[in-house]
């Protein structure tokens, strides 16, 4: 029973009366289709990837032979022996599921000044087969839509349900200390803003923004609440029970950049002001960003902490204006992807990474693709392999592309056509094209793609995505493609868009096709990663179909179907839950299993494999094999050390790799001048051939490009977070302070306009401005420095002040 089991909410799908699932992005008219046309007509020009010597290769050398597609015989009768229907007989507009298994269906109409509402609980414990309906344990409790359930983490048991006493009389919360058997009812002093948050190292410790802007905190898992802080605009939890928030002293969430970033590490007892002029925060890995308006213009950048907000550091990055924005695509402990917005409505721009602590940035990718008014990206991280990640980029004519880095960043490439597919007729040469995967993007302009790729960290390689085969993406109805090697190489696996989920561990595919229109009655499954597929009829009486779900971590064998019998009138939510134990009934032995090394391509060079530094061998189910992994499945990886190559290697400050290049070129607007900036309060020179180590390599000798960092025995302070320095001495006479800090601010500026005239490059690239790295100042009629946005799977309703909606936590 892992953790991931108990994961919060499977997901929230929400619905009016009468209408589908799926969610529409709004807004999109004439003019919108019209940029769709524009952005996704095939390329008439560029560059595609042979396949001469593509092939299809099965993971084991001695699984030749056989009839694989014919492996399964009357899987019918057996699955339909397990498999199990459940009609709820309520009227539902809303559904959110949670695991354990919690379906709540809510429906309300205002009527004039009163709420009409009829909320149902419903509770399994065999994983979808079996429900219970428990809504005598909501006392009465209308609970909220979209964020009532909020499920502890490590599988604690607790369970908390949000919902409403009655109309601008505060709210109520149901807790459960045994998975939703029982609930104890408390009244809260204040209306809840958004979904109740965690301690992830505490669950008895919450917190919450109430109506009000005002943080509440509770320390007895929501019996007794203190308000802890007024005007507070974000809150997230830190590490050691820090809780990092923004406030205004002015009482306003809605002036961006005037905003304090403050932390708590006593629960409330005592605060710390670490930075101002604050317009957004975020964290990922072990970074704290801070997102920092300039003093002298509306200019803003992005600082960088490594120790909870105590020191920081300005990332070395362009600064943007307000009509653009930043976005941490991704950061682990190793580094970071942030995408910076190029100025005006593109809907593009380029991709950095960082170096180890998160300071000093390199480009990696341009034209990156991310609108600025949807803040759509198609950036997706491939869980199921390190190191890999895939986005798309807007070429000259614009179209869309895939590109996919496999080294964390360090090169993009093209994918490679599957060896099964062919290139659709606009491509320019019917040989050479790419694929290239529907994201989120496609959805966003109402694509027939029902489903964002999908990587799960327990299959292994393993990548399900909508997909198009040709010079660009196409508009029209995509299939489905299937990559067991972390998206080296491709196969189609299905014709059209179908929703998809993996189970036992990657050893068992399943997909529903997508039909907005006709009811369904079949499911396809597959058993060895989407070469052959089977079809099994689920239901005598087709369902329109809503969405899928399946138990956290990819270790189940149930689905459950979701959907509705009637099209209109007597409307009822209906589930269907198909357990695969009885068809796969046979446990995985040894002989199952074969060793696999990853990043290979099987051409027999003793670096082959070699990723990052080091090269893993995996032990991975024959795709031949009928049989499951089961629960107790956990993947085995021997790591060996590789020699360093170049390949080892992200392009250092100044410098960048073209799609497709190898080696890093001076980036033209820097040749000739002094790469200087400030590390921790000293300033450092930069000499370099051009490359710096990938945070996280691990090879050892080999090739050892020149990189040194040359102390100048100066001291460089940042003149953007300010969070009193004069607060460092509280007590005695503070004007011999106050004039040493004025005169070193005066002795900064004069510098300051020498280093400018000194190191001022062409373009509307990166200059020094005291120890900071900006954009030049004249050429772009910008002073100043940054802004986080942050990409998170779920936005961020009700924080105005964050554009943090961004963020992806991954």
């Amino acid at each position: 029973m892992g953790a991931a089991r108990w994961t919060v909410a499977v997901f929230l799908v929400t619905t009016a009366l009468c209408v589908d699932f799926e969610q529409r992005a709004p807004g999109l008219g004439r003019s919108a289709d019209t940029v769709l046309m524009r952005r996704l007509r095939v390329r008439r020009h560029g560059d595609g990837v042979r396949d001469s010597a593509e092939r299809k290769v099965k993971r084991s050398e001695g699984s030749g032979g056989g009839e694989p597609c014919q492996s399964l015989r009357e899987n019918d009768a057996r699955l339909r022996e397990n498999t199990h229907t459940r009609v709820f007989n309520d009227v539902s507009g809303s559904v959110s599921l949670a695991w354990v298994l919690l379906v709540l269906t809510t429906y309300q109409v205002p009527l004039f000044m009163f709420r009409f509402s009829e909320p149902k609980l419903y509770r399994s414990e065999d994983h979808g087969k079996s429900f219970q309906d428990v809504t005598h344990l909501l006392n009465n409790t209308f609970i909220m839509t979209h964020f009532g359930i909020a499920i502890g983490p490590d599988n604690s048991g607790k369970v908390i349900l949000t919902g409403y006493v009655s109309e601008g009389k505060g709210s109520r919360i149901l807790r459960s200390l045994d998975l939703a058997r029982s609930f104890t009812t408390s009244d809260l002093p204040f209306q809840v803003l958004m979904q109740i948050s965690y301690n992830p190292e505490n669950n008895s410790v919450l917190a919450v923004i109430s109506t009000a802007y005002d943080l509440w905190l509770s320390e007895d898992f929501g019996l007794q609440w203190k308000k802890i802080h007024d005007t507070v605009c974000l809150v997230k939890w830190g590490t050691a029970d820090t809780l990092f928030f923004t406030t205004n002293p002015n009482g306003s969430c809605s002036e961006r950049g005037m905003l304090e970033l403050r932390k708590t590490t006593d629960f409330g007892r005592s605060f710390k002001t670490i930075g101002s002029r604050i317009y957004s925060f975020g964290l990922g890995g072990r970074f704290l960003f801070a997102s920092v308006m300039s003093a002298t213009s509306s200019t803003r950048m992005i600082h960088v902490s490594v120790d909870q907000g105590e020191v920081w550091d300005m990332a070395q990055l362009p600064d943007v204006g307000h009509e653009q924005f930043y976005s941490i695509l991704s950061a682990n402990d190793d580094m970071v992807f942030i995408h910076v917005d190029e100025p005006g409505d593109s809907g593009m721009g380029m991709i950095y990474t960082s170096d180890y602590r998160g300071i000093v940035f390199s480009k990696s990718l341009e034209r990156h693709l991310y609108t600025s008014t949807g803040g759509e990206t198609d950036f997706t991280v491939v869980s199921s392999l390190r190191g890999i990640y895939m986005t798309s980029v807007l070429a000259h004519d614009g179209s869309v592309q895939t590109v996919v880095t496999f080294n964390q960043g360090g090169n993009w490439r093209p994918l490679k056509k599957p060896w099964n597919a062919e290139c659709d007729s606009t491509a320019k040469d019917p040989v050479m094209c790419s694929l290239h995967i529907h994201a989120s993007y496609s959805t966003s302009m109402r694509l027939n793609v029902p489903m964002l790729p999908l990587t799960e960290p327990s299959a292994v390689g393993l990548i399900l995505a909508h997909g198009s085969v040709g010079d660009a993406v196409s508009i029209l109805s995509p299939d489905i493609y299937v990559s067991g090697d972390g998206g080296y190489t491709w196969t189609r696996a299905l014709k059209g868009p179908h929703h998809y989920a993996v189970l036992d561990s990657g050893g068992l595919l399943v997909a529903v096709e997508h039909n907005q229109i006709q009811p369904i009655s079949q499911i396809k499954f597959s058993t060895d990663e989407g070469q052959c597929w089977h079809v099994y009829n689920f239901t005598d009486t087709p369902l329109y179909f809503t969405g899928l779900a399946s138990e956290p971590g990819a270790r189940s064998m149930s689905l459950s179907l979701w959907g509705f019998r009637q099209p209109v009138f007597s409307q009822h939510l209906v589930s269907i839950t198909i357990d695969f134990h009885q068809l796969l009934s046979r446990d995985c032995g040894e002989e199952d299993y074969v060793q696999w090394l990853a990043h290979s391509d099987n051409t027999g060079n003793p670096n082959d494999g070699c990723l990052l530094g080091y090269k893993e061998k995996y032990l991975r189910l024959r795709k031949d094999s009928v049989c499951r992994n089961g629960r107790g499945f956990v993947l085995t990886k021997q790591p060996t050390p590789c020699p360093c190559t170049l390949d080892d290697f992200q392009c250092d400050f100044g410098f960048y790799r073209a799609i497709n290049g190898s080696e890093c070129v001076e980036q033209p607007e820097l040749k000739g001048h002094s790469l200087e900036f400030c590390l921790h309060g000293r300033k450092e020179q930069l000499q370099t051939n051009g490359y710096r180590k990938i945070p996280g390599d691990r090879c050892e000798g080999g090739v050892q490009p020149e990189r040194k960092l040359i102390d100048l025995s100066k001291k460089c302070v940042s003149n953007l977070l300010i969070p009193e320095l004069l607060a460092v001495s509280r007590s005695g006479n503070l004007a011999p302070v106050v004039s040493v800090i004025i005169l070193f601010l005066l002795v900064c500026a004069v510098a300051g306009v020498l280093l400018i005239k000194k190191y001022v490059c062409g373009g509307r690239f990166l200059v020094h401005r005291y120890s900071e790295m900006q954009r030049h100042a004249e050429a772009n009629a910008i002073e100043g420095v940054d802004d986080v946005v942050t990409t998170e799977a779920d936005k961020t309703r009700y924080n105005y002040d964050s554009d943090e909606d961004l963020l992806a936590e991954n």
